[in-house]
């Protein structure tokens, strides 16, 4: 097993030569496929033995879920993407997002704290935007679009249309990475703090208890409802109304 890193800091696990090429399978990848597991797992679970009329908390679980998608995407995109199925799309970004920044409370490289993930989903977005601008407009409508509302504007309005997605990924990744960086530094500095105390006990007692970081013990567990559970939920959210506003607008556009 490869334990190289890459320039994202996830380990490499295995390399394979294909045609020449080599295909790293990273622990960002396995730990995605894992996470996007356990989400399938949770999904047969909960409309496991379906019914029409509801008897089971499990269902009720679900239709909850579903009804408040359902609301969320109305909402925010119209009519006309919920028909089409934006809601199950939406449900599985957050779902991934949630999850895979979680993750990382277990011990777990947090696929979210990878940038190489964000740019996916940020390419994902670029496409959804260019296919409604493509089908609300047509390709001349498209094209004409950068032109507007004055010729001269045209770079911007390509770089603009670039960005938008571009600052989604970077905004994910910066504010999960971001918490992870903290929480680590505040763990070594709780260990070091621990040490230099507990340490200074007299006699055996200091070479007892001064190797144990015993600061760890309860305080950065507070910190985490914050970097790690309420940060993760909302980058979450945030990531998924972004998406949401930027293609239902670019098919008024």
């Amino acid at each position: 097993m490869n334990q190289e890193f890459t320039v994202t800091g996830a380990k490499v696990f295995l390399e394979i030569s294909l045609l020449g090429s080599k295909i790293r399978i990273t622990e960002t990848l396995v730990n995605t496929w894992i996470v996007m597991a356990l989400i399938v797992g949770l999904c047969l679970f909960l409309t496991h033995g379906m019914q029409v009329h509801c008897r089971t908390k499990r269902q009720v679980i679900a239709e909850f879920i579903v009804k408040k998608v359902n609301t969320m995407v109305g909402e925010n995109m119209g009519d006309h993407f919920l028909r089409v199925g934006y809601a199950p799309l939406i449900a599985s970004v957050m779902a991934l997002s949630a999850l895979g920044s979680l993750s990382g409370m277990v011990g777990m490289y947090a696929p979210t704290s990878d940038l190489n993930t964000l740019l996916g989903w940020a390419l994902l977005v670029f496409a959804l935007i260019t296919y409604n601008k493509f089908r609300a407009g047509g390709p001349l409508g498209y094209i004409k679009g950068y032109f507007q509302p004055i010729p001269v504007l045209l770079p911007f309005n390509i770089i603009s249309e670039i960005a938008t997605p571009m600052s989604m990924a970077f905004r994910h990744f910066g504010n999960i990475a971001s918490g992870t960086v903290i929480m680590g530094l505040l763990r070594w500095a709780l260990a070091n703090l621990s040490f230099a105390i507990f340490s200074k006990l007299p006699g055996v007692l200091g070479q007892i208890f001064g190797p144990i970081p015993l600061l760890q013990v309860g305080i950065p567990a507070v910190f985490s409802i914050y970097f790690d559970v309420f940060s993760s939920l909302l980058q979450a959210f945030i990531f998924c109304m972004l998406m949401m506003m930027n293609i239902s607008s670019a098919a008024e556009d």
